[in-house]
Protein backbone atom coordinates (compact mmCIF):
# COMPACT_ATOMS: atom_id res chain seq x y z
CA UNK A 1 0.00 0.00 0.00
CA UNK A 2 1.44 3.16 -0.84
CA UNK A 3 1.47 6.30 1.54
CA UNK A 4 2.81 10.04 1.35
CA UNK A 5 4.43 11.26 4.30
CA UNK A 6 6.67 13.89 5.57
CA UNK A 7 10.63 14.01 6.18
CA UNK A 8 13.04 15.87 7.37
CA UNK A 9 16.54 15.47 6.15
CA UNK A 10 20.17 16.51 6.19
CA UNK A 11 21.67 16.77 3.16
CA UNK A 12 25.08 18.04 2.34
CA UNK A 13 24.90 19.93 -0.57
CA UNK A 14 27.02 23.24 -2.35
CA UNK A 15 25.52 26.31 -3.37
CA UNK A 16 27.00 28.28 -6.66
CA UNK A 17 29.28 30.54 -4.53
CA UNK A 18 30.50 27.70 -2.72
CA UNK A 19 31.41 26.12 -5.97
CA UNK A 20 32.70 29.07 -7.41
CA UNK A 21 34.96 30.47 -4.46
CA UNK A 22 36.56 26.39 -4.45
CA UNK A 23 36.88 27.25 -8.29
CA UNK A 24 38.60 30.13 -7.11
CA UNK A 25 40.85 28.90 -4.36
CA UNK A 26 42.92 26.61 -6.99
CA UNK A 27 43.61 29.41 -9.93
CA UNK A 28 46.75 30.76 -9.86
CA UNK A 29 47.45 34.80 -9.82
CA UNK A 30 48.74 34.13 -12.92
CA UNK A 31 45.70 32.75 -14.50
CA UNK A 32 43.66 35.10 -11.71
CA UNK A 33 43.18 38.22 -14.72
CA UNK A 34 42.26 36.02 -17.42
CA UNK A 35 39.86 34.80 -14.88
CA UNK A 36 38.38 38.23 -13.63
CA UNK A 37 38.56 39.37 -17.50
CA UNK A 38 35.91 36.37 -18.51
CA UNK A 39 33.92 37.60 -15.57
CA UNK A 40 34.06 40.91 -16.86
CA UNK A 41 32.94 40.01 -20.43
CA UNK A 42 30.26 37.30 -19.84
CA UNK A 43 28.46 40.16 -17.19
CA UNK A 44 28.38 43.53 -17.92
CA UNK A 45 27.16 44.31 -14.57
CA UNK A 46 30.66 43.90 -13.12
CA UNK A 47 33.46 46.79 -13.96
CA UNK A 48 36.55 47.32 -12.47
CA UNK A 49 36.76 50.19 -9.69
CA UNK A 50 37.63 53.56 -10.60
CA UNK A 51 40.82 55.41 -9.61
CA UNK A 52 38.99 57.80 -7.35
CA UNK A 53 36.05 55.80 -6.62
CA UNK A 54 32.74 57.57 -5.24
CA UNK A 55 31.25 55.79 -2.23
CA UNK A 56 29.54 52.42 -2.47
CA UNK A 57 26.03 51.92 -2.90
CA UNK A 58 23.70 48.86 -3.00
CA UNK A 59 21.11 48.25 -5.11
CA UNK A 60 17.69 47.19 -4.21
CA UNK A 61 14.16 46.97 -5.92
CA UNK A 62 10.90 47.85 -3.24
CA UNK A 63 10.89 45.04 -0.76
CA UNK A 64 13.16 42.91 -2.38
CA UNK A 65 16.24 45.02 -1.71
CA UNK A 66 19.71 43.40 -1.97
CA UNK A 67 21.33 42.56 1.45
CA UNK A 68 24.97 41.51 0.35
CA UNK A 69 27.74 44.32 0.55
CA UNK A 70 28.91 46.14 -2.05
CA UNK A 71 32.12 47.99 -0.47
CA UNK A 72 33.06 48.30 2.66
CA UNK A 73 30.03 48.36 4.69
CA UNK A 74 27.04 45.90 4.73
CA UNK A 75 23.81 46.86 4.02
CA UNK A 76 24.95 50.65 2.92
CA UNK A 77 22.38 52.83 1.10
CA UNK A 78 22.40 55.88 -0.66
CA UNK A 79 19.57 57.34 -2.17
CA UNK A 80 19.93 58.67 -5.80
CA UNK A 81 18.92 61.75 -6.82
CA UNK A 82 15.92 62.35 -9.38
CA UNK A 83 18.09 64.12 -11.44
CA UNK A 84 20.23 61.02 -11.94
CA UNK A 85 17.38 58.39 -12.22
CA UNK A 86 16.06 60.79 -15.08
CA UNK A 87 19.15 59.99 -16.98
CA UNK A 88 18.29 56.57 -17.59
CA UNK A 89 15.85 55.61 -19.86
CA UNK A 90 15.06 51.85 -19.33
CA UNK A 91 12.66 51.75 -22.21
CA UNK A 92 15.52 52.93 -24.50
CA UNK A 93 17.19 50.00 -23.16
CA UNK A 94 14.44 47.80 -23.82
CA UNK A 95 14.69 48.90 -27.52
CA UNK A 96 17.51 48.01 -27.83
CA UNK A 97 17.10 44.05 -27.17
CA UNK A 98 15.20 44.59 -30.87
CA UNK A 99 17.96 45.72 -32.50
CA UNK A 100 19.20 43.81 -35.48
CA UNK A 101 22.79 42.79 -33.44
CA UNK A 102 20.41 41.04 -30.90
CA UNK A 103 20.72 40.67 -27.47
CA UNK A 104 20.99 43.68 -24.75
CA UNK A 105 23.46 46.56 -26.04
CA UNK A 106 24.98 47.58 -22.88
CA UNK A 107 26.52 51.14 -24.43
CA UNK A 108 28.74 54.10 -22.72
CA UNK A 109 25.39 55.44 -21.61
CA UNK A 110 25.51 53.10 -18.51
CA UNK A 111 29.21 52.57 -17.78
CA UNK A 112 31.08 55.73 -20.02
CA UNK A 113 34.30 55.19 -22.51
CA UNK A 114 37.59 54.14 -21.26
CA UNK A 115 38.91 53.97 -25.12
CA UNK A 116 41.04 56.68 -24.13
CA UNK A 117 42.55 54.80 -21.41
CA UNK A 118 43.27 51.64 -23.52
CA UNK A 119 46.71 51.07 -24.32
CA UNK A 120 47.55 48.56 -27.17
CA UNK A 121 50.95 46.53 -26.65
CA UNK A 122 52.10 45.99 -30.02
CA UNK A 123 52.78 41.59 -30.20
CA UNK A 124 55.72 40.30 -30.02
CA UNK A 125 56.89 38.41 -33.63
CA UNK A 126 58.28 35.16 -33.20
CA UNK A 127 59.46 32.69 -35.68
CA UNK A 128 58.02 29.43 -34.96
CA UNK A 129 59.72 25.61 -35.77
CA UNK A 130 57.44 25.12 -38.76
CA UNK A 131 58.01 28.62 -39.81
CA UNK A 132 61.33 27.99 -39.86
CA UNK A 133 61.19 25.06 -42.14
CA UNK A 134 58.86 26.56 -44.05
CA UNK A 135 61.38 29.34 -45.16
CA UNK A 136 63.90 26.31 -46.37
CA UNK A 137 61.32 24.89 -48.10
CA UNK A 138 60.98 27.51 -50.57
CA UNK A 139 64.62 26.94 -51.23
CA UNK A 140 64.11 23.86 -52.96
CA UNK A 141 62.82 23.66 -56.34
CA UNK A 142 59.81 21.92 -55.72
CA UNK A 143 56.51 21.99 -58.03
CA UNK A 144 53.01 23.00 -56.55
CA UNK A 145 52.48 19.21 -56.24
CA UNK A 146 55.87 18.33 -54.01
CA UNK A 147 55.34 21.91 -51.91
CA UNK A 148 52.00 20.63 -50.90
CA UNK A 149 53.14 17.36 -49.90
CA UNK A 150 56.30 18.75 -47.88
CA UNK A 151 54.16 21.54 -46.04
CA UNK A 152 52.60 18.48 -45.35
CA UNK A 153 55.05 16.50 -43.95
CA UNK A 154 56.62 20.01 -42.09
CA UNK A 155 52.69 19.86 -40.59
CA UNK A 156 53.22 16.71 -38.99
CA UNK A 157 56.44 17.57 -37.25
CA UNK A 158 56.11 17.72 -33.48
CA UNK A 159 57.60 20.65 -31.12
CA UNK A 160 60.61 18.56 -30.63
CA UNK A 161 61.13 17.82 -34.40
CA UNK A 162 60.19 14.53 -34.69
CA UNK A 163 57.83 13.22 -37.18
CA UNK A 164 55.44 11.35 -35.62
CA UNK A 165 52.80 9.97 -37.83
CA UNK A 166 53.54 6.85 -40.52
CA UNK A 167 53.77 7.15 -43.81
CA UNK A 168 50.71 5.71 -44.65
CA UNK A 169 48.78 8.33 -42.74
CA UNK A 170 50.58 11.08 -44.21
CA UNK A 171 49.05 9.71 -47.81
CA UNK A 172 45.68 9.00 -46.56
CA UNK A 173 45.66 13.07 -44.81
CA UNK A 174 47.41 14.56 -48.50
CA UNK A 175 44.50 12.68 -50.37
CA UNK A 176 41.53 13.32 -48.23
CA UNK A 177 42.47 17.01 -47.16
CA UNK A 178 44.81 18.15 -49.77
CA UNK A 179 43.07 16.17 -52.94
CA UNK A 180 46.51 15.17 -53.61
CA UNK A 181 46.94 11.23 -54.67
CA UNK A 182 50.54 10.10 -53.75
CA UNK A 183 52.18 7.01 -52.45
CA UNK A 184 55.40 5.81 -49.90
CA UNK A 185 57.87 6.47 -52.42
CA UNK A 186 57.63 10.17 -53.31
CA UNK A 187 57.22 11.10 -49.85
CA UNK A 188 60.27 9.36 -48.25
CA UNK A 189 62.24 11.44 -50.67
CA UNK A 190 60.94 14.35 -49.66
CA UNK A 191 61.29 13.38 -46.03
CA UNK A 192 65.08 13.31 -46.74
CA UNK A 193 64.85 16.33 -48.44
CA UNK A 194 63.59 18.15 -45.47
CA UNK A 195 66.10 15.70 -43.02
CA UNK A 196 68.84 17.82 -44.71
CA UNK A 197 67.38 21.42 -43.13
CA UNK A 198 68.74 22.80 -39.78
CA UNK A 199 68.14 22.27 -37.31
CA UNK A 200 70.21 18.88 -37.92
CA UNK A 201 68.31 15.96 -36.64
CA UNK A 202 64.55 17.06 -37.73
CA UNK A 203 61.89 14.81 -39.24
CA UNK A 204 63.44 11.75 -37.50
CA UNK A 205 61.10 8.77 -36.58
CA UNK A 206 63.38 7.91 -33.15
CA UNK A 207 65.97 9.42 -31.28
CA UNK A 208 68.25 6.98 -32.55
CA UNK A 209 67.83 8.04 -36.24
CA UNK A 210 67.47 12.07 -34.80
CA UNK A 211 71.20 11.30 -33.53
CA UNK A 212 72.07 9.80 -36.37
CA UNK A 213 71.00 12.39 -38.74
CA UNK A 214 73.24 14.57 -36.42
CA UNK A 215 76.13 12.52 -36.58
CA UNK A 216 76.74 12.45 -40.42
CA UNK A 217 76.36 15.63 -40.53
CA UNK A 218 79.65 16.22 -38.55
CA UNK A 219 82.49 14.88 -41.00
CA UNK A 220 83.60 11.50 -41.63
CA UNK A 221 87.29 10.90 -39.00
CA UNK A 222 87.05 8.05 -37.17
CA UNK A 223 85.59 9.16 -33.50
CA UNK A 224 82.39 10.65 -35.77
CA UNK A 225 82.48 7.11 -37.20
CA UNK A 226 83.11 5.21 -33.83
CA UNK A 227 80.42 7.00 -32.33
CA UNK A 228 77.87 6.53 -35.26
CA UNK A 229 78.66 2.79 -35.12
CA UNK A 230 77.76 2.74 -31.18
CA UNK A 231 74.63 4.21 -32.32
CA UNK A 232 74.17 2.46 -34.91
CA UNK A 233 74.89 -1.60 -33.44
CA UNK A 234 74.73 -0.86 -29.78
CA UNK A 235 72.05 1.77 -29.12
CA UNK A 236 70.37 0.10 -26.31
CA UNK A 237 73.63 -0.48 -24.64
CA UNK A 238 74.40 2.98 -25.11
CA UNK A 239 70.93 4.24 -23.40
CA UNK A 240 71.55 1.84 -20.42
CA UNK A 241 75.04 2.78 -19.90
CA UNK A 242 76.94 -0.58 -20.55
CA UNK A 243 80.09 0.98 -21.74
CA UNK A 244 82.68 -1.86 -20.33
CA UNK A 245 80.46 -3.75 -22.87
CA UNK A 246 80.71 -1.58 -26.25
CA UNK A 247 84.41 -0.60 -25.51
CA UNK A 248 85.26 -4.17 -25.66
CA UNK A 249 83.67 -4.62 -28.97
CA UNK A 250 84.99 -1.62 -30.77
CA UNK A 251 88.29 -1.98 -29.41
CA UNK A 252 89.21 1.35 -27.97
CA UNK A 253 91.48 2.11 -25.61
CA UNK A 254 89.85 4.52 -22.52
CA UNK A 255 90.69 7.70 -23.85
CA UNK A 256 89.58 7.19 -27.71
CA UNK A 257 86.13 5.99 -25.97
CA UNK A 258 85.93 8.77 -23.80
CA UNK A 259 86.37 11.32 -26.85
CA UNK A 260 83.32 9.23 -28.70
CA UNK A 261 81.47 9.45 -25.74
CA UNK A 262 81.90 13.10 -25.50
CA UNK A 263 80.68 13.58 -29.40
CA UNK A 264 77.28 11.74 -28.72
CA UNK A 265 76.59 13.48 -25.42
CA UNK A 266 76.49 16.53 -26.99
CA UNK A 267 74.30 15.73 -29.97
CA UNK A 268 70.62 17.56 -29.22
CA UNK A 269 67.95 14.80 -28.67
CA UNK A 270 65.03 17.54 -29.16
CA UNK A 271 66.46 19.47 -32.39
CA UNK A 272 62.65 21.39 -32.64
CA UNK A 273 62.42 22.33 -28.75
CA UNK A 274 64.37 25.73 -29.17
CA UNK A 275 61.12 27.09 -31.18
CA UNK A 276 58.78 26.22 -28.70
CA UNK A 277 56.81 29.01 -27.66
CA UNK A 278 55.72 28.34 -23.86
CA UNK A 279 52.47 30.31 -22.63
CA UNK A 280 53.22 33.14 -20.66
CA UNK A 281 51.87 31.88 -17.62
CA UNK A 282 54.27 28.76 -17.94
CA UNK A 283 57.25 30.49 -19.16
CA UNK A 284 57.42 32.67 -15.79
CA UNK A 285 57.12 31.98 -12.16
CA UNK A 286 54.30 34.59 -10.38
CA UNK A 287 54.43 34.31 -6.80
CA UNK A 288 50.82 34.82 -4.61
CA UNK A 289 52.55 35.79 -1.63
CA UNK A 290 55.56 37.63 -0.82
CA UNK A 291 57.72 36.88 2.85
CA UNK A 292 60.32 39.44 3.79
CA UNK A 293 62.22 39.13 6.94
CA UNK A 294 62.11 42.25 9.05
CA UNK A 295 65.12 41.62 11.64
CA UNK A 296 64.30 38.41 12.55
CA UNK A 297 60.59 38.30 11.62
CA UNK A 298 58.94 36.92 9.00
CA UNK A 299 56.43 39.56 7.51
CA UNK A 300 53.68 38.20 5.10
CA UNK A 301 51.70 40.34 2.14
CA UNK A 302 49.40 39.10 -0.85
CA UNK A 303 50.64 39.76 -4.37
CA UNK A 304 48.36 42.66 -5.00
CA UNK A 305 47.45 40.89 -8.50
CA UNK A 306 45.49 39.21 -6.07
CA UNK A 307 43.12 42.09 -4.71
CA UNK A 308 41.64 43.36 -8.02
CA UNK A 309 39.09 46.27 -7.54
CA UNK A 310 35.80 45.25 -8.70
CA UNK A 311 32.40 47.12 -8.41
CA UNK A 312 29.24 47.00 -9.51
CA UNK A 313 28.38 49.12 -12.63
CA UNK A 314 26.59 52.07 -11.48
CA UNK A 315 24.22 52.11 -14.71
CA UNK A 316 22.65 48.56 -13.66
CA UNK A 317 22.09 49.83 -10.44
CA UNK A 318 20.89 53.20 -11.91
CA UNK A 319 18.56 50.79 -13.84
CA UNK A 320 16.76 49.52 -11.47
CA UNK A 321 16.14 52.32 -9.57
CA UNK A 322 14.75 54.05 -13.20
CA UNK A 323 12.24 50.38 -13.11
CA UNK A 324 11.59 51.21 -9.44
CA UNK A 325 10.63 54.51 -9.66
CA UNK A 326 8.52 54.05 -12.82
CA UNK A 327 4.67 53.56 -12.86
CA UNK A 328 4.48 52.05 -16.77
CA UNK A 329 5.54 48.49 -16.25
CA UNK A 330 4.95 46.08 -18.93
CA UNK A 331 5.55 42.11 -19.32
CA UNK A 332 9.04 43.49 -21.90
CA UNK A 333 10.51 45.16 -19.00
CA UNK A 334 9.64 43.09 -16.17
CA UNK A 335 11.10 40.34 -18.12
CA UNK A 336 14.26 42.93 -18.70
CA UNK A 337 14.56 43.81 -14.83
CA UNK A 338 14.70 40.01 -14.04
CA UNK A 339 18.15 39.84 -16.42
CA UNK A 340 19.44 42.75 -14.87
CA UNK A 341 19.17 41.22 -11.28
CA UNK A 342 20.40 38.26 -11.98
CA UNK A 343 23.84 39.79 -13.58
CA UNK A 344 23.45 41.65 -10.18
CA UNK A 345 23.24 39.00 -8.10
CA UNK A 346 26.21 37.27 -10.21
CA UNK A 347 28.43 40.49 -9.89
CA UNK A 348 28.13 40.54 -5.89
CA UNK A 349 28.61 37.25 -5.67
CA UNK A 350 31.75 36.87 -7.49
CA UNK A 351 32.87 40.15 -5.77
CA UNK A 352 32.40 38.47 -2.25
CA UNK A 353 34.12 35.46 -3.89
CA UNK A 354 37.26 37.51 -4.97
CA UNK A 355 37.55 39.11 -1.27
CA UNK A 356 36.74 35.31 0.15
CA UNK A 357 39.80 33.96 -1.73
CA UNK A 358 41.99 36.37 -0.59
CA UNK A 359 41.27 35.89 3.18
CA UNK A 360 41.43 32.10 2.57
CA UNK A 361 44.90 32.85 0.89
CA UNK A 362 46.59 34.93 3.73
CA UNK A 363 45.03 32.72 6.51
CA UNK A 364 46.05 29.54 5.25
CA UNK A 365 49.68 31.35 4.11
CA UNK A 366 50.23 32.59 7.58
CA UNK A 367 49.57 29.49 9.36
CA UNK A 368 52.12 27.72 7.20
CA UNK A 369 54.69 30.70 7.62
CA UNK A 370 54.01 30.21 11.44
CA UNK A 371 54.48 26.39 11.71
CA UNK A 372 57.72 26.43 9.61
CA UNK A 373 59.23 30.29 10.64
CA UNK A 374 62.67 29.32 11.23
CA UNK A 375 63.00 27.94 7.57
CA UNK A 376 61.77 31.36 6.32
CA UNK A 377 64.17 33.21 9.12
CA UNK A 378 67.38 31.14 8.08
CA UNK A 379 66.61 29.69 4.66
CA UNK A 380 67.86 26.36 6.17
CA UNK A 381 65.96 23.48 4.12
CA UNK A 382 66.98 21.15 7.26
CA UNK A 383 64.88 23.77 9.57
CA UNK A 384 61.76 22.53 7.96
CA UNK A 385 59.38 20.89 10.24
CA UNK A 386 57.21 17.79 9.26
CA UNK A 387 54.15 19.48 8.19
CA UNK A 388 51.42 17.80 6.73
CA UNK A 389 47.76 19.74 5.34
CA UNK A 390 45.99 18.07 8.83
CA UNK A 391 48.11 20.37 10.35
CA UNK A 392 47.40 23.32 8.90
CA UNK A 393 43.67 22.64 8.34
CA UNK A 394 43.78 22.35 12.66
CA UNK A 395 45.51 25.53 12.81
CA UNK A 396 43.11 27.25 10.53
CA UNK A 397 39.94 25.66 11.10
CA UNK A 398 39.75 25.05 7.30
CA UNK A 399 38.43 21.94 5.99
CA UNK A 400 41.42 19.26 4.29
CA UNK A 401 40.40 20.33 0.82
CA UNK A 402 40.31 24.08 0.86
CA UNK A 403 43.97 24.05 2.45
CA UNK A 404 44.98 21.33 -0.31
CA UNK A 405 43.20 24.05 -3.08
CA UNK A 406 45.35 26.62 -1.36
CA UNK A 407 48.65 24.98 -1.98
CA UNK A 408 48.12 23.52 -5.44
CA UNK A 409 49.85 25.43 -8.00
CA UNK A 410 50.65 28.46 -5.45
CA UNK A 411 53.98 30.13 -4.82
CA UNK A 412 55.70 32.20 -2.07
CA UNK A 413 58.64 34.41 -2.57
CA UNK A 414 61.03 34.63 -0.18
CA UNK A 415 64.77 35.94 0.19
CA UNK A 416 66.45 32.65 -0.38
CA UNK A 417 64.46 31.88 -3.69
CA UNK A 418 60.87 30.77 -4.99
CA UNK A 419 59.47 27.61 -3.46
CA UNK A 420 55.72 26.18 -4.09
CA UNK A 421 54.03 26.13 -1.02
CA UNK A 422 53.69 22.03 -1.31
CA UNK A 423 57.28 21.97 -0.97
CA UNK A 424 56.45 23.20 2.50
CA UNK A 425 54.64 20.01 3.37
CA UNK A 426 56.19 16.78 4.19
CA UNK A 427 55.62 13.67 6.04
CA UNK A 428 57.87 12.95 9.51
CA UNK A 429 60.58 10.41 9.80
CA UNK A 430 61.99 9.05 13.06
CA UNK A 431 65.67 9.22 13.97
CA UNK A 432 67.52 6.71 16.09
CA UNK A 433 67.17 9.10 19.41
CA UNK A 434 63.21 9.08 18.71
CA UNK A 435 62.95 12.89 17.04
CA UNK A 436 61.05 13.50 14.54
CA UNK A 437 62.31 14.80 11.22
CA UNK A 438 60.95 16.02 8.24
CA UNK A 439 61.48 13.76 5.05
CA UNK A 440 62.53 17.00 2.86
CA UNK A 441 65.31 17.06 5.71
CA UNK A 442 66.39 13.62 4.75
CA UNK A 443 66.25 14.12 1.06
CA UNK A 444 68.06 16.99 0.87
CA UNK A 445 70.58 14.90 2.63
CA UNK A 446 70.23 12.26 0.14
CA UNK A 447 70.69 14.68 -2.88
CA UNK A 448 73.63 16.18 -1.41
CA UNK A 449 75.35 12.79 -0.84
CA UNK A 450 74.91 11.73 -4.36
CA UNK A 451 76.14 15.19 -5.59
CA UNK A 452 79.37 14.49 -3.58
CA UNK A 453 79.99 11.06 -5.09
CA UNK A 454 82.69 9.69 -7.26
CA UNK A 455 80.32 9.98 -11.04
CA UNK A 456 83.37 7.14 -11.87
CA UNK A 457 81.72 4.73 -8.89
CA UNK A 458 78.66 6.57 -8.29
CA UNK A 459 76.68 5.30 -5.18
CA UNK A 460 74.29 2.28 -4.69
CA UNK A 461 70.87 2.31 -2.74
CA UNK A 462 72.29 0.38 0.01
CA UNK A 463 75.48 2.25 0.40
CA UNK A 464 73.42 5.43 0.52
CA UNK A 465 71.07 3.52 2.94
CA UNK A 466 74.54 2.46 5.27
CA UNK A 467 75.50 6.33 5.26
CA UNK A 468 71.99 7.32 6.14
CA UNK A 469 71.78 4.99 9.03
CA UNK A 470 75.11 6.38 10.38
CA UNK A 471 74.01 10.14 10.52
CA UNK A 472 71.07 8.57 12.80
CA UNK A 473 68.30 8.55 10.07
CA UNK A 474 66.34 5.18 10.90
CA UNK A 475 65.29 4.37 7.04
CA UNK A 476 65.74 1.51 4.78
CA UNK A 477 66.56 0.79 1.43
CA UNK A 478 63.19 0.63 -0.53
CA UNK A 479 62.42 4.08 1.45
CA UNK A 480 65.59 5.76 -0.17
CA UNK A 481 64.72 4.42 -3.42
CA UNK A 482 61.50 6.14 -3.35
CA UNK A 483 63.02 9.38 -2.14
CA UNK A 484 65.91 9.00 -5.33
CA UNK A 485 63.21 8.37 -7.39
CA UNK A 486 61.03 11.90 -6.33
CA UNK A 487 64.17 13.75 -6.38
CA UNK A 488 64.40 12.29 -10.20
CA UNK A 489 68.30 10.79 -10.02
CA UNK A 490 68.75 7.64 -12.08
CA UNK A 491 70.32 4.51 -10.62
CA UNK A 492 73.61 4.30 -9.47
CA UNK A 493 74.47 2.23 -12.84
CA UNK A 494 72.65 5.25 -15.19
CA UNK A 495 74.74 8.06 -13.03
CA UNK A 496 78.20 6.46 -14.13
CA UNK A 497 80.58 8.74 -15.80
CA UNK A 498 83.76 8.01 -17.37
Amino acid sequence: MLRQSNQQRLLQKLSPQQIQLMKLLQIPTANLEERIKEELEENPALEFELENPTDQDSYELGDNAADGEDGDGPGEEVELSNDTAEKVDLDDFLRREDDDSGGYDYSDDYYGNNDNDKQVTPARVETSFHDYLLDQLGMLELDDRNHIIAEQIIGSLDEDGYLRREITSIVDDLAFGQNVDTNAEEIMALIQQIQQFDPPGICAWTLQECLLLQLKRLGHGKPVRDAIDILDKYFNEFIKKHYDKIQKHLGLNNEEFKNVIGIIIKLNPKPGAAFAVLNKAESYIIPDFFVFNNNGIPELSLNSKNAPELRISDGYKEMMRAYDRGEKKNKQQKEAVIFIKQKLDSAKWFIDAIKQRQHTLLHTMQAILDFQKEFFITGDETALKPMILKDIAQMTSLDVSTVSRVANSKYVQTEYGTYKLKYFFSEALQTESGEEVSTREVKTILNDMIGAENKQKPLSDEHLTDMLVEKGYNIARRTVAKYREQLNIPVARLRKEL
